[in-house]
């Protein structure tokens, strides 16, 4: 068995690229990844103990348990980002500590069960907003207070699409180091 450097742990997919050109495409296949992701998540946890949920998936990492809750808390945050920017002009939104929301009480011990199906309704729900916004509409902006960076929401759909990608990954790599499958 062959260990990854921590690097790798930490981003088993790659660190997010946005591409210089963003075909429609490209934004068909990132609503598709987001529309059928919490039915791949699910599939994959779906039979693992509190023993695995309580497993970090890299050292200093978070647990399984904490990042499936981490997901649904950081794609309910996207969400009410897309709908700012298509309501508001370039909102700057409402950053928040993800660190801390992954300690608290609900991420620490509280059943997956509550994320997968919020992320279920969620993610649904999301894809079908996607789905339906022009071009004009995809060309919306928000400002990330961090870096006060524009950012339109063509681009965010991307960085969400990977994102899904990124924490399956983790998940994923885990349960092949642990040989759980």
């Amino acid at each position: 068995m062959t260990i990854k450097e921590p690097k790798s742990l930490q981003y088993p997919i790659g660190v997010y690229e946005s591409p210089s050109i963003i075909a429609e495409e490209d934004v068909k296949k990132w609503i598709k990844t987001i529309e059928f992701f919490p039915e791949k998540l699910e599939s994959l946890v779906e039979d693992f103990d509190d023993g695995q949920l309580d497993t970090q998936y890299r050292p200093e990492g978070w647990t399984v348990r904490q990042l499936i809750h981490h997901l649904a808390d950081s794609h309910m945050n996207s969400y009410i980002r897309f709908k700012w920017a298509l309501t508001e002009d370039k909102p700057i939104i409402k950053a928040y500590y993800e660190d801390r929301w992954a300690d608290l009480g609900d991420s620490l011990d509280g059943d997956i069960e509550m994320s997968l199906y919020l992320l279920e309704g969620l993610h649904k729900r999301w894809a079908y907003l996607l789905k339906h916004l022009s071009e004009d509409q995809l060309q919306r902006k928000l400002i990330h207070p961090e870096n006060n960076k524009e950012t339109t929401l063509k681009e965010l759909i991307g960085v969400y699409a990977w994102h899904c990608k990124h924490h399956y990954a983790h998940i994923e790599e885990l349960t092949i180091r642990e040989d759980w499958v």
